[in-house]
C-alpha cells in the first residue's frame, strides 16, 4: 500500500523531511525539527537558459580561427539526428517524474533505462526521527491492555457471565457425562435456557464497549494506552508528529475491536483479530498492522528518559579544554 502524499522523514537522510507525492520525493528537503508547511512545496525554479548557439549555417570558430567540428548526422542534437532525451548522460535536467523533480510529463526514465533505486540495502525508516517499535514491545503492551480490559469485564460483566453459565451448565454437564461413558445419543439432553442467546450477546456488547472506553480516549489524546506507556511506545500519524484525534483513534480501534461482536458467529471475530495481531510481522517497511493501515498510523519507540539520581552530572570542563 503506497503512502498518501505528504511530508515524511526522508529515509536517505533522517535529519531532513521531504514531500512525497505518491510516486516519488519532490522539492527541496527541510530540517526534520521544522514544522512543514501546508501542502506540497513550491515548484523549483527552472534552470537558466543555455548560452545562445551559433546561427543556422554558421560554424563557431575554434582555436586558431578554425571552425569547430559540427555534430555529425544521426547523432543526438546533430542535423537529422534525434533530440537528446531528458535524463541522457551529459544533460543538465533529469527526466520529468524523477525523484526530486516536480511537474507533469513522463513518469520514470526512458524505456530501457534502469529505474533509480537505493544503493545497497534500503535504510530502516525512522518516522519523525524515532525508531519503529519492535513487535515484542507491541505484543507485551497489547497483553497488558487485555489484562486491564479483562479486569474491567470481571467487575461489570461478571453477573451476566454467571447467569450464562447457569443457563448452559445442565446441558454441558450431561453432554460430558455421556461422552465419557461412550454414549453418543442426544435424546433426553437437557435444553439450554432460552435466555442463553440473549446473555451471550449482552456479554459481547458490554465487553466491546468497555474495550472502546478504555482505549480510544487515551489513544486520541496521547497515542498511548496503559500498556504502551509501560513499554515506552506510542502511536503517531504517518504524516505528522501530533495526537491521533478522536476520529483516527476510533478508526484504528474499530478494525481490531469491533470483530469482538463476531465471536458469536463460531469464533469468526477471534480469527479476524488474530490475523490483525500478526500482520505487522509481514509488513515492510513501517511494520503496520491492519488497524494501523486503516488509520494511517505508525508505532514508534520513545527515547528512554535518564534518571538524574543515577546519571552522573556532566562536567563543565572536558579534558583538553584548559591549557
Amino acid at each position: 500500500m503506497s503512502l498518501e502524499p505528504g511530508w515524511y522523514v526522508d529515509p536517505a537522510d533522517t535529519e531532513t523531511r521531504r514531500w512525497w507525492d505518491g510516486e516519488g520525493w519532490i522539492g527541496a528537503p527541510i530540517p526534520v525539527d521544522v514544522t512543514p508547511p501546508e501542502g506540497p512545496p513550491p515548484p523549483e525554479p527552472e534552470p537558466a537558459p543555455a548560452a545562445a548557439t551559433p546561427a543556422a549555417g554558421q560554424q563557431a570558430a575554434g582555436p586558431g580561427g578554425r571552425p569547430d567540428a559540427t555534430p555529425t548526422s544521426g547523432t543526438p542534437g546533430g542535423p537529422g539526428g534525434p533530440s537528446p532525451w531528458p535524463g541522457q548522460p551529459g544533460q543538465v535536467n533529469p527526466w520529468p517524474g524523477q525523484p526530486g523533480q516536480a511537474g507533469p510529463g513522463m513518469q520514470g526514465p526512458p524505456p530501457g533505462w534502469p529505474y533509480p533505486h537505493w544503493p545497497g540495502a534500503q535504510p530502516i525508516p525512522r518516522p519523525h526521527g524515532l525508531p519503529l517499535a519492535s513487535y515484542g514491545a507491541r505484543l507485551v503492551a497489547r497483553l497488558i491492555d487485555f489484562g486491564v480490559v479483562f479486569l474491567l469485564n470481571a467487575v461489570v460483566n461478571g453477573w451476566f457471565v454467571w447467569r450464562y453459565i447457569e443457563a448452559v451448565s445442565p446441558y454441558l454437564r450431561e453432554s460430558v457425562r455421556r461422552a465419557l461413558n461412550g454414549d453418543t445419543s442426544t435424546e433426553g439432553l437437557p435444553q439450554i435456557d432460552d435466555q442463553a442467546g440473549g446473555l451471550q450477546i449482552a456479554i459481547l456488547v458490554i465487553a466491546t464497549a468497555l474495550w472502546y472506553a478504555y482505549e480510544v480516549p487515551s489513544m486520541a489524546a496521547r497515542g498511548q494506552t496503559f500498556g504502551k506507556r509501560l513499554m515506552g511506545i506510542r502511536a503517531l500519524p504517518v504524516e505528522a508528529d501530533q495526537p491521533l484525534g478522536f476520529g483516527r483513534a476510533t478508526r484504528r480501534w474499530s478494525t481490531l475491536g469491533l470483530p469482538t461482536l463476531l465471536w458469536y458467529c463460531c469464533g469468526l471475530g477471534l480469527v479476524l483479530q488474530l490475523i490483525d495481531a500478526v500482520s505487522p510481522l509481514f509488513d515492510h517497511p513501517l511494520r503496520q498492522a491492519l488497524h494501523d493501515k486503516r488509520a494511517q498510523t505508525v508505532v514508534v519507540q520513545l527515547p528512554r528518559k535518564r534518571d538524574p539520581r543515577t546519571t552522573p552530572p556532566e562536567s563543565a570542563d572536558t579534558p583538553g579544554d584548559t591549557p
